[in-house]
């Protein structure tokens, strides 16, 4: 079911039955009026653990961490009642499925290869699936957004995910095709671009496209150029009126208080720096490697790539994950993926590591 023709808000594209819903109600909600000093509402500890003496994290945390959200706001030259923060992008990508997409109906389309929690979550709600396979020339890979936008049409899609830069591929979505695929679906379905490697694109945020289009979802992560995967940060960048029921039905407390320091940390103007720095270094280190791997022999294509990885053909990859792992490097084994029978996926990671690879593969050739 379609959201009513030439609607501006992607309110209307959200299950009926959620949007007007309100939640679970926060213990870190107090009553209007004379502001809260003593809080006895959600059955905490009254004193402070011996592992954490200063009591950082004896009470609950707000849902939104009020400075982490306006830091992302900043960062991104929005506002805050465009934000959404949870646990990584996995979290918003099935908050996202289950905002809009009635279990058993509605739908949402893929661009295979590609990141596998978006057909993972939508499985999971019941939610059917539509592919739209992309090109390959062996030098780079191409999103077809007018084949996206016909089997979305007809599939009665509620939700297109793209990736940009693409994972595994590393090709980026042009924002042009972004914003027009945006345009003719804005009455039926919201356009998710995930950036979760955007750091290392030459290509500029799609952010900057979100007020002239309320019906695109960004979302962002610190778990790859910020180097926080582990504290599993990401946000969602929409219109307040999709944040606000996103932010309705996800699960109370998403942030933990040391994560969301961790963040703060991460945005402060010295981390992004260091973070600017350390991604210039992965660029220089990612040419390099892909020279390295072009002139090996088997290897029959190293894919032109917006990210911290290579994407690779080669005629054995058994060979040569064998002699990898010999040298107790783990790559990505890509060949599950349709399209990608002979593929492996190598991440940049420091000069060390690269020259340990370097070394591997030259004194062990597959």
């Amino acid at each position: 079911m379609n959201g009513p023709p030439g609607s501006t808000s992607p309110l209307a594209l959200v299950r009926e039955d959620l949007r007007s819903f309100s939640g679970y109600s926060s213990a870190r909600t107090s009553a209007p009026g004379v502001p809260a000093r003593i809080w006895l509402n959600a059955n905490e500890s009254g004193a402070p653990s011996s592992c954490d003496p200063e009591g950082t994290s004896r009470r609950y945390p707000d849902p939104q961490p009020a400075a982490l959200v306006e830091a992302f706001a900043d960062h991104w030259a929005t506002t805050p009642d465009r934000v959404v923060v949870g646990r990584g992008s996995d979290e918003l990508i099935e908050l996202l499925v289950r905002t809009l997409c009635r279990p058993g109906g509605d739908g949402v389309v893929v661009c295979s290869p590609t990141f596998g929690m978006y057909a993972v979550s939508a499985h999971l709600h019941g939610v059917p699936v539509t592919d739209v396979p992309q090109t390959d020339d062996e030098l780079t890979w191409r999103v077809d957004t007018e084949a996206v936008r016909e089997a979305a049409v007809a599939a009665g899609a509620r939700i297109v995910f793209l990736a940009s830069p693409g994972n595994p591929t590393g090709a980026v979505v042009p924002l042009h095709e972004v914003a027009a695929l945006t345009e003719a679906l804005a009455d039926q379905a919201v356009v998710v671009l995930d950036e979760a490697y955007g750091e290392y694109a030459f290509q500029r945020s799609a952010v900057t496209l979100l007020e002239e289009h309320p019906t695109l979802v960004v979302l962002r992560t610190l778990s790859k150029a910020h180097a926080l995967a582990g504290a599993r940060l990401g946000i969602a960048l929409a219109h307040p009126d999709l944040t606000r029921v996103l932010r309705a039905v996800q699960a109370p407390y998403p942030v933990p208080v040391p994560v969301s320091e961790l963040g703060l940390h991460a945005l402060g103007e010295e981390a992004l720096a260091a973070t600017r720095s350390r991604v210039g270094e992965t660029l220089r280190l990612r040419d390099t490697v892909s020279r390295l791997l072009r002139d090996l022999d088997g290897v029959r294509a190293v894919y032109a790539s917006d990210a911290n990885f290579v994407l690779v053909r080669c005629d054995d990859p058994d060979a040569l994950l064998h002699t990898l792992g010999s040298a107790g490097i783990v790559v990505r084994d890509m060949r599950h993926l349709p399209g990608l029978h002979d593929a492996l996926r190598i991440t940049v990671g420091t000069a060390d590591e690269m020259s340990a690879l370097d070394t591997a593969l030259r004194e062990n050739p597959a």
